[in-house]
């Protein structure tokens, strides 16, 4: 029998049997080999591109989804190459695509220090919320609590140390999931629907497949701790007392290991929205074995814990003027509000603007081209890192859309006469200026109807805040003209990562942990699609380069 082995990766260069009708994808997944896979497999966006070192001959010939794509001849997509002869060993090599340049910053704001993990006397003591005190440990120096934004595409580890409030390394990584897809509703999919055999899974599968993507995550939070642990040179994991999880509505029940499919399916609602507390080690987490984690509460639907920590994080919740919170990522929330009311709505936003489904779409890796400008017809921009050209990413999509609109190259209508060159073998098309302002347009249709809902108005409202990676890179005023956000660019306010701060805040302090689930009860989810009848037209009015009045 022979082995499949993926040289890059330490854990999978012993390989593992292999047995025909399986993919390369699959067995990426089966050891944990970091693989994208943004379509979830089914040979749309071209990522999994997969080198055949050897073995080659043991595989099906090209399919016409791969003949698509500028393919080499040893090169493959992994979810499309399947074994054939399972009699000989296959040495595959996973293309680089880049080391993604992820925001693990944040606007941190001062905090009255009241961490639920303390030292009294000699010991180390956690303070449940009926006020019962837990004894953890021994104090033994040491006392620090992690802070974890689990994204669709990113996954940031903070270390805080709890005695005096400080963050002592932040860590980001990929989410490990990508490989069973981009976005939220691909993963909920895998754990639903077998694709091959176009049916849903049962009960039994649907928890296997469930266990595989927490696994996935808690590996990497661990693989987090220990690299921390060897860039400090210091014990850490036996110090780590308390941890706060915040994410969407999909990534923070996986960590449950909650059922998902409930979102997958109308009324897209989540089967536990609370607070969750567990002890560390039944989720397999390698802290210490008594650390407690916090895993914050969803706001409903697709808006999750991540999207209350940005409103913890921005203390819209406290202000008498009404602001809005917009956190554009795979998956977008949009917030607003004030001390007395909030409104929240969440859509698909993000998977145009990082690359998926995009010509020369990439994420935020380096070479990526992540800033555009158009001057006496020739292209001028600037790339992460620095490095050569590699594709174009959300920022620089946004900048692009802008430049072409206001040098009339593409027309409001959003068209574009011929397919434009960036530079040698980036170039952007009618198509993809299509799925641009199809993402776009949703997400400010939220925006619209949120402000309309509130009763309140552009003009009246204090500030606007940009959370996440996407939103931190983004020119505000490109973003105003292609017509993402409202015009009012005055009022913008950038935060970073306002989920990660969110967290932080719920680590140090007992009031911000309090407050999360205090405000849950002024928080209306409002689900604009079903609410308007004519939201297809709300939306198709705005995929045009014409702000709509707000």
């Amino acid at each position: 029998m022979g082995r499949i082995f993926f040289p890059q990766y330490r854990k999978a260069r012993q390989g593992i049997n292999i047995s025909k009708g399986k993919s390369i994808l699959d067995y990426a997944r089966e050891l944990g080999v970091s693989i994208d896979a943004e379509c979830g497999g089914r040979g749309e966006c071209g990522k999994c591109v997969v080198r055949i070192d050897r073995g080659g001959e043991c595989l099906n010939q090209k399919t016409d989804a791969e003949r698509k794509f500028r393919l080499s001849e040893e090169e493959r997509l992994a979810c499309q190459a399947k074994i054939v002869d399972a009699s000989q060993n296959i040495t595959v090599f996973i293309k680089d695509f880049g080391k993604y340049a992820i925001l693990s910053d944040a606007t941190q704001r001062d905090i009255e220090l009241s961490p639920f993990v303390y030292r009294r006397g000699n010991g180390v003591f956690y303070h449940h919320t009926e006020g019962e005190e837990e004894r953890l440990d021994d104090f033994r120096e040491k006392i620090y609590g992690l802070a974890v934004d689990i994204g669709t595409t990113t996954l940031v580890v903070q270390l805080i140390d709890l005695q005096s409030g400080k963050t002592v390394a932040t860590l980001a990584r990929k989410n490990p999931q990508i490989p069973y897809g981009n976005d939220v509703i691909s993963r909920i999919e895998y754990t639903m629907v077998h694709k091959k055999e176009t049916r849903y899974t049962t009960s039994a599968e649907r928890t296997q497949r469930l266990q595989t993507l927490q696994k996935a995550v808690i590996e990497v939070i661990n693989e987090s701790m220990k690299e921390l642990e060897a860039e400090r040179g210091e014990q850490i994991r036996q110090y780590v007392y308390d941890i706060v999880i915040v994410g969407n509505s999909t990534m923070r029940n996986i960590f449950l290991g909650i059922d998902v499919s409930s979102l997958g399916v109308t009324p897209y609602e989540p089967k536990k929205k609370g607070p969750v507390l567990k002890k560390a080690k039944e989720l397999g987490l390698q802290s210490n074995p008594q650390a407690n984690v916090y895993a914050a509460p969803l706001i409903g639907g697709h808006a999750g814990a991540d999207a209350l920590a940005d409103i913890i994080s921005t203390e819209i919740y406290k202000r008498k003027k009404p602001s809005m919170t917009v956190d554009i990522g795979t998956n977008g929330e949009v917030m607003i509000g004030n001390c007395d009311r909030i409104l929240t709505a969440s859509c698909a936003a993000g998977g145009a603007y990082e690359g998926a489904t995009i010509t020369s779409g990439v994420g935020a890796i380096e070479g990526a081209i992540t800033n555009v400008q158009i001057s006496d017809g020739k292209v001028r921009y600037e790339t992460i890192g620095n490095k050569p050209p590699v594709g174009i990413c959300g920022s620089g999509l946004i900048d692009l859309l802008a430049e072409l609109l206001n040098h009339g190259i593409m027309s409001k209508t959003a068209k574009l006469p011929a397919e434009f060159s960036i530079t040698d073998g980036i170039n952007f098309s009618q198509q993809d200026i299509y799925q641009l302002i199809t993402a776009k347009a949703g997400l400010r249709t939220d925006q619209d109807l949120l402000i309309k809902y509130y009763g309140t108005t552009l003009e009246q409202m204090d500030k606007i805040y940009l959370a996440g990676a996407f939103g931190n890179y983004i020119n505000a005023e490109n973003a105003v003209t292609i017509g993402l956000l409202p015009n009012a660019p005055e009022k913008v306010v950038k935060v970073g990562n306002g989920a990660l701060e969110g967290a932080r805040q719920m680590l140090l302090s007992r009031e911000k942990r309090k407050d999360a689930e205090l405000i849950l009860k002024k928080i209306e989810h409002v689900k604009p699609n079903e609410r308007e009848k004519d939201f297809a037209y709300l939306v198709a009015e705005r995929m045009y380069f014409v702000n709509p009045s707000s």
